[in-house]
């Protein structure tokens, strides 16, 4: 199989294991999408599935959200992890988003980006998920898969963006990202497969020879960085 045929041969599968795509983090709107996978960072989505009842509870509106006090937010949202930068990065965008956007997310990656912890990554997820505008976010999972399936080299997150887009079709970016990211998490675990054992690395992965797949143990972790840093 040749990189274009393995592609073909995981977007069928994926599509077989997963028809419906719903998204992994609740939200009522763009803006509770926004800062859901804001919080997502360093954390996972069930536990930011436990935290956003109480948080939204109290403000779910831009303007809402700009009126509580930071310390509010850091209270609610501590579990998540990044509790800090977090709770200041949601006030502050959300100050933005009223002041400049009209109390509306704006559907626009460049816009996106520019509010305080919000970057490529959380931006693609917004665009895709809120807009339905094609995009191609990569997480850990995502990242983990296309270098252990070989469609990327596995350097960086930004070449693995670039790669997948360039063998998957633009119409399915938004659906294969979260069928890669559910398929990560139920049948290609890190740990939980070597790079040749599950349904689809026993088959893009088989001609391999002399036991574990090499790119599969090496280290693919996506440079996920803090909300007070350069953000995902």
């Amino acid at each position: 199989m040749n990189k274009l045929q393995r592609a073909a041969y995981i977007q069928r599968q994926l599509e077989r294991l997963y028809p419906d795509v719903p998204i992994p983090l609740h939200h009522r709107d763009p803006y509770t999408l926004l800062v859901a996978v804001l919080l997502s960072a360093q954390c996972t989505d069930a536990r930011v599935n436990q935290i956003t009842p109480e948080l939204f509870a109290l403000a779910s509106t831009p303007r809402a959200m700009a009126r509580l006090p930071v310390a509010t937010i850091e209270r609610v949202i501590r579990p998540c992890g990044l509790a800090p930068q977090k709770s200041r990065a949601i006030s502050r965008l959300s100050q933005i988003i009223e002041r400049d956007h009209g109390g509306t997310v704006p559907a626009d990656f460049a816009l996106l980006e520019a509010l305080p912890g919000v970057g490529h990554k959380t931006a693609s997820v917004v665009m895709a998920q809120a807009f339905g505008v094609p995009a191609f976010p990569v997480d850990t999972h995502i990242h983990r898969l296309a270098a252990r399936w070989r469609l990327s080299s596995g350097k960086n997150v930004v070449q693995t963006e670039r790669d997948l887009k360039r063998l998957f079709p633009q119409s399915a970016w938004n659906r294969l990202h979260l069928q890669i990211i559910y398929y990560g998490r139920e049948y290609c675990t890190a740990r939980g497969c070597n790079g040749r054992t599950c349904l689809i690395c026993s088959k893009v992965n088989g001609q391999l020879r002399g036991g574990k797949n090499p790119r599969a143990t090496a280290t693919t972790r996506a440079s996920r960085k803090p909300v007070s840093g350069k953000p995902v």
